[in-house]
């Protein structure tokens, strides 16, 4: 049967990213620029902020009228810069958060949404580097350290997320203090894990904001339905846009506990990053869509 899939949102790392590198294979870069040809809607859907997402995109030859949801749902843009959509953190709540995740490391960093000055206020860029070094060499020219975090906001500038690192008992012992404060009516949480390098993250978001959300809105601008959506990931962080698809693809690199939720809710689980998934899922889409086109 020919499929009714007419746009696809994609994870960066774990999923179009191999396991080491940032170079986008040979072939993950030729289908996603062949889907775009074929009348395709490739969206790139990261928990990464736009800013640090670009440049690992741009080898990929994609339109820069492409669509990115950033920061895991509070940013869609272009990825010519244009915004498309951005919900903002509180002042209030994102300054709540510096005490009550203090005691889990000082390793929180605030995201703002800026054009040039520095975007990535963090309280200790030592304790950071020891959790996540080649992240923080990457951004340290994006990044000012202010102690204690709180006067990050003595302008009442509002971000776009916070974040904490640490090991993943840690960050999953911060998720539940969170969850177990007032405060958790205030935001929405995500949590991404890597087991082998026993890292987690966790991203703290405004009320509402997921890659799933921004993700139907998106579709939605378009006249599409879910159904004729696809999403394909890795990580805990990309449940919500899987949840949301008519059709979901697991990467096989996932963890175990993502790999036994695809099993119960029926989504595919693919080859692995490593193994060219995403471009493997796309090239029958590929097909589909240009014989549509021919037969028009």
């Amino acid at each position: 049967m020919p499929s009714n899939v007419r746009l696809i949102a994609i994870d960066i790392d774990g999923t179009l990213l191999p396991s080491s590198g940032t170079t986008i294979s040979r072939r993950n870069r030729r289908a996603l620029r062949d889907a775009q040809t074929a009348g395709l809607h490739i969206v790139i859907a990261t928990g990464r902020r736009h800013q640090y997402a670009g440049p690992v995109l741009e080898q990929a030859g994609l339109s820069p009228r492409t669509v990115m949801i950033s920061s895991n749902g509070s940013v869609v843009r272009h990825f010519d810069g244009e915004l498309i959509a951005r919900t903002l953190l509180p002042v209030e709540s994102a300054r709540a958060l510096c005490p009550a995740l203090r005691p889990f490391g000082q390793t929180m960093v605030f995201t703002f949404d800026r054009e040039h000055a520095p975007s990535l206020a963090v309280e200790s860029m030592a304790s950071l580097h020891l959790r996540i070094g080649v992240w923080v060499e990457a951004n340290r020219h994006d990044m000012v350290e202010i102690a204690p975090l709180e006067r990050a906001f003595d302008r009442d500038e509002a971000p776009i997320q916070a974040m904490l690192c640490g090991n993943i008992a840690q960050v999953r012992a911060a998720q539940q203090a969170i969850a177990g404060m007032d405060l958790a009516a205030e935001i929405t949480m995500h949590r991404t894990e890597y087991a082998e390098r026993d890292l987690g993250i966790l991203d703290l978001l405004p009320p509402g904001c997921s890659k799933g959300h921004a993700l139907g809105d998106y579709a939605r601008s378009l006249g599409l339905e879910a159904a004729e959506v696809m999403a394909i990931g890795d990580n805990f962080n990309d449940q919500t846009m899987l949840e949301y698809a008519g059709q979901a693809a697991v990467m096989g690199n996932a963890g175990e506990e993502m790999r036994a939720l695809a099993s119960q809710r029926g989504w595919l689980v693919i080859q692995s990053n490593d193994e060219d998934g995403v471009a493997k899922m796309l090239e029958p889409l590929i097909r589909d869509a240009q014989q549509a086109w021919i037969h028009r």
